[in-house]
């Protein structure tokens, strides 16, 4: 069985139960790891960010270019 946890009542849902894809994340394996998906999330989108500022500054060189688009 799959859960997923609604962003918008703050609920774990089951597949029976399961809200429109707009408001949920998912699929979790358990009701314990849907009901930590905003934690998850933050983690992720946390650890993407400082992925980006470490390209960013190792490209702020020179490295790369964008072309010129005239």
């Amino acid at each position: 069985m799959n859960y997923w946890f609604n962003v918008g009542t703050g609920q774990v849902e089951t597949d029976e139960t399961r809200s429109p894809d707009a408001n949920v994340l998912g699929p979790y394996r358990s009701a314990e790891e849907a009901a930590n998906a905003l934690d998850h999330a933050r983690e992720n989108t946390e650890k993407w960010d400082a992925d980006d500022r470490a390209w960013d500054e190792r490209n702020a060189s020179g490295g790369w270019k964008a072309p010129d688009k005239g």
